[in-house]
């Protein structure tokens, strides 16, 4: 007889739920109510009894007062998806009496009468009140817990159409039996056994935690996290969790406004951050203390192309000093999650803290731990840093100081001593849990601030003992998105959104890959699984590996680097699925899987614990080095990025250190493992504006230097690697002489150039050749019109040559041809990426004016009244590999709008894969953008494509899983 399989609790979680750390308080109270629970089971009791106790558990297990649980109709316990009797049923509870063995189903007897009620019981649900909000089914005696997904059931039992048709019958008493027996024996037995196979579910006996509750804080309360999380309201009713990468904390954000100085205000229906208005500022808070100090020093004067910055004096004091302030908290942020990481390693001993108020008195302390520590090699360091002996060495460059600090101020250079009042609603508590009030010295304030949240615990094992909410690296990716982006008509992408738009485009980008390099005459793979199949067989890991890290990826419109993080995370993933990940001797990670589950990267090992690093066992350290290491690769030659404002370039370069930082390591001598020089893969520039087009040639430039393509490589990944400050600004001068190099051949040969040549040389040759006879009057005029009209030709080229020039839109214009040289050939030809992805900006085109000219004469998409998206589309096309993969979600009104019809008909040219329509719902917190999802291959394709319309934010099993039921052809 075949049989179901059942998955351990831990399993059947979420991965990133499975990471999310309780309470110590929540622990003890579910353990008291559920050994209350066992302890009150009476064999002589009946279910009505038995039930009730287990309603009142659940109730305190988190579903109380938000979700209501009660008796329905025959089914003996649901709970609903709302505080009211009235909302939708989420789960349904089948229960049985402990005593009662012939109905209840045991793991090796699943189809018994329990199981034939509970299909009843769904079917009633399902058909006859129309609910399609069930999340879970669970059917138990108290002591044995079968939990199975409604999307099982679905699956099995309400697609199919004969069964569906016999329910019907019997419901309406057309069946040749009426009674429930009937159904169950006739109808539901025969369905179940057939359905077995793939009846997979949760099974658990609470007897087996009985002395865990007993005495919960045995072992640190670890053996109850899981069964805790499993009972859960986030899981039975798969609700969102707290610090998912799409949850903005909202008190640590705006706490962390007010120590800034910013204020988040409305202006034409977007938010905006700007500095707050003169009665609400504060002498001491980080924007005022700058902009004080470079006011009073007079530094914007030293700054070159001041004008970058604003129109008026005001508004470069606060956009430098924004960037300034960015700049010096992205350090500290960075040093907060290195410190809880460094914590954590050495088995949590707070010797190791060192952003602390003791250690850092002042300005000077922090500009000092910035380039004295962790800047330098430990016997490098001069002895006034010696509390920070145990602060690692990291050679990244986000502890080199930057061109604005050099021309304006470091941190350094800020007054010490000024304080600001505690925000009204601050995290600061006292002994006693009473909010503090009155004002702190202003770093102390930020420290202590940081110092009451958590941004180490993220493994599922573990009990918080504090109160400490916890932040993590997509919390903080989204809070400055919030500070930053909003100003340039840029919204931070809900992670599900990256989480699907990257594994769909970038698995089809790895089979593409794949198909090129092992069958380009005939392409035969579709889907990894494919890709899987031919691998150990017709290539081997090593270079099925390779041919992984050879995809080109790259966002325009990079912002904080959300969609950069998604995509190493899917690059890793698909690694992963695939069995490729080796370590450095060639052996595969095959005991561990990495996934991807709400927009984060999980690793577990067999038994689905996750992984967590343990200096001291090896097989440990050999797992985390392969992490780092995959990582780094994969950051350095897969990821690339732009964004034409530099603190977004800033605060995606520090997404990405984080992640590396993630699966740093101890080396054999005790010191952290450096971080690389992953900067020069995100620049700043205008996406859309470049001085020389994608064929520009050079090879003529390539001949005349004396650098080649390959030295410039070389070049690139030397800076990557250098760990000598020395050698990296030597190195990093050279790729710049290098592009100069480009940059003055391909500028020699532009036609326009060419012109003007030709005319000056036309010129002399007319001017200075010898009259052998004197001209006729005739040939005179003839002679000075020449003169005149090659001079007319003349002054303008070089009119033409220095309006391009001197146009300030050109300012920030960003040289596509050359800026990165793993997408040009041997030759000099620009290849391109094979995918691009993200979220442009969504400018309206009032606000485009300047660059108007510059649109209509480089772009095919050019409509006067096109918002900005629509270039960056055509770009995105332009910067792609043929074959390449384009991925964007933008609003959904180029399909309608007149000012939509030359995109249309640019992207009917290419192989659309789908288009996915949210319609008029807010993705895009508190912006009314009406966007979709859309991606196509830069190939010919045919006039159909999948097409489907989103009705909800809520995607209980995940958007694939909700899509799979909408798509349509078109």
């Amino acid at each position: 007889m075949s049989t179901s399989t059942y998955t351990t609790p831990r399993k059947a979680l979420n991965k990133a739920f499975l990471k999310q750390v309780p309470f110590q308080q929540d622990i003890l109270d579910f353990a008291r109510q559920w050994h209350s629970v066992l302890q009150q089971v009476n064999p002589g009791e009946s279910e009505e009894f038995h039930k009730n106790i287990m309603a009142r558990a659940l109730q305190a297990s988190g579903f109380s007062p938000d979700f209501y649980i009660n008796t329905k109709g025959y089914a003996d316990l649901v709970i609903h998806n709302d505080k009211k009797a009235s909302s939708t049923v989420g789960v349904l509870l089948e229960v049985k009496s402990p005593t009662n063995t012939t109905e209840m189903l045991t793991t090796q007897q699943l189809n018994r009468k329990a199981l034939q009620e509970l299909l009843l019981y769904f079917f009633r649900e399902r058909f006859e009140h129309g609910n399609t909000s069930l999340k879970h089914l669970v059917i138990t005696n108290v002591y044995e817990w079968f939990i199975f997904d409604a999307t099982l059931f679905e699956k099995l039992f309400a697609s199919d159409k004969k069964l569906v048709k016999q329910y019907r019958e019997f419901a309406q008493k057309r069946s040749s039996g009426t009674t429930t027996d009937f159904f169950y024996q006739s109808i539901a037995q025969p369905a179940i056994e057939v359905a077995l196979p793939e009846l997979d579910y949760t099974w658990l006996d609470l007897r087996h935690y009985e002395k865990h509750m007993a005495d919960p804080l045995a072992e640190k309360g670890k053996k109850l996290v899981t069964l805790y999380k499993l009972f859960s309201p986030q899981h039975l009713l798969k609700l969102p969790f707290a610090n998912d990468s799409n949850s903005l904390n909202k008190d640590f954000y705006n706490e962390l406004l007010h120590i800034l100085g910013l204020k988040e205000v409305k202006e034409k229906g977007k938010k905006l951050i700007a500095r707050k208005p003169k009665s609400e500022r504060h002498e001491g808070s980080l924007i005022e203390n700058t902009i004080y100090m470079l006011d009073s020093h007079d530094k914007l004067s030293r700054i070159p192309n001041r004008s970058q910055y604003g129109d008026t004096s005001d508004e470069q004091l606060f956009q430098v000093a924004l960037e300034l302030v960015i700049t010096w908290v992205n350090r500290i942020l960075f040093m907060k999650l290195l410190e809880a990481q460094l914590v954590r390693y050495q088995g949590n001993d707070r010797q190791f803290t060192f952003l602390q108020p003791d250690k850092l008195a002042d300005y000077d302390e922090l500009d000092r731990l910035y380039f004295s520590v962790l800047a330098r090699q430990p016997d490098e360091r001069p002895s006034t840093v010696a509390a920070f002996a145990h602060v690692p060495y990291l050679n990244s460059a986000l502890f080199d100081p930057t061109d604005l600090e050099q021309e304006a101020i470091f941190v350094s250079g800020l007054q010490d001593g000024l304080s600001m009042p505690l925000y009204s609603k601050t995290v600061l508590k006292d002994a006693n849990g009473k909010r503090l009030t009155g004002a702190q010295t202003t770093l102390h304030y930020l420290l202590n601030f940081l110092e009451a949240y958590d941004f180490a615990s993220e493994s599922g094992e573990e009990v918080k003992t504090d109160n400490k909410t916890l932040i993590n690296a997509a919390v903080l990716g989204l809070i400055f998105e919030k500070i930053n982006g909003y100003q340039d008509g840029s919204y931070f992408t809900p992670g599900f959104v990256t989480e699907y738009m990257c594994r769909q485009a970038i698995s089809t980008a790895v089979v593409e890959q794949f198909n090129r390099h092992l069958y380009a005459d005939q392409p035969k793979l579709h889907s990894l699984d494919d890709v899987y199949d031919v691998i150990g067989r017709e290539v081997d890991k090593a270079r099925a590996n390779a041919l992984v890290n050879q995809v080109r990826i790259c966002d325009p419109a990079v912002g904080s680097g959300h969609f950069l993080v998604s995509a190493l995370n899917t690059l890793l993933a698909i690694k992963s699925d695939l069995n490729i990940l080796q370590d450095n001797t060639g052996r595969t990670l095959r005991d561990y899987h990495l996934t991807v589950e709400n927009d984060e990267l999980i690793v577990t090992d067999e038994e689905g614990e996750l992984f967590t690093y343990k200096p001291k066992l090896p097989e440990s350290q050999r797992v985390q080095e392969t992490l780092f290491h995959e990582k780094q690769t994969l950051i350095e030659q897969c990821l690339f990025g732009v964004d034409i404002n530099n603190n977004s370039v800033k605060i995606c370069r520090l997404r990405l250190w984080i992640e590396l930082l993630k699966h740093a390591y101890y080396k054999p001598d005790g010191q952290l493992e450096t971080l690389p020089n992953i900067d020069i893969n995100i620049k700043q520039g205008n996406s859309v504006v470049a001085r020389f087009g994608l064929e520009a040639d050079l090879k003529k430039a390539l001949k005349k230097s004396k650098f080649s393509i390959d030295s410039y490589r070389a070049a690139v990944q030397s800076y990557r690697e250098a760990t000598d400050k020395n050698d990296k600004r030597e190195f990093l001068a050279l790729t710049n002489t290098i592009k100069g190099d480009f940059r003055s051949e391909i500028t020699r040969n532009d036609p326009l150039v060419m012109k003007l040549k030709k005319a000056e040389g036309q010129m002399v040759t007319l001017t200075t050749q010898r009259q052998l006879f004197d001209m006729t009057d005739k040939e005179k005029q003839v002679f000075q019109q020449q003169v005149e009209q090659l001079a007319k030709d003349i002054a303008r080229y070089e009119e033409q040559i220095e309006a391009i020039q001197q146009n300030v839109i050109y300012q920030q214009a960003f040289e596509w041809r050359f800026e990165f040289p793993e997408v040009l050939n041997d030759e000099g030809e620009f290849v391109g990426f094979d995918v691009i992805l993200g979220n442009p900006p969504y400018i309206r085109q009032e606000e485009l004016s300047a660059l108007k000219p510059h649109l209509q004469q480089h772009y095919t998409t050019y409509a006067g009244t096109a918002d900005l998206y629509v270039y960056f589309v055509e770009r995105a096309m332009q910067l792609l590999r043929t074959g390449g993969v384009f991925a964007f979600i933008i609003p959904n009104k180029w399909m309608r709008a007149g000012y939509g019809k030359a995109m249309r008909d640019y992207v009917k040219q290419w192989a659309i894969d789908h288009i996915i329509d949210f319609g008029d719902l807010p993705v895009f917190e508190e912006a009314t953008t009406y966007p979709c999802m859309v991606q196509w291959r830069k190939q010919g394709g045919d006039d159909t494509f999948a097409a489907a319309e989103v009705d909800t934010l809520t995607y209980p099993d995940g958007l694939p899983t909700y899509l799979d039921t909408r798509w349509k052809t078109i």
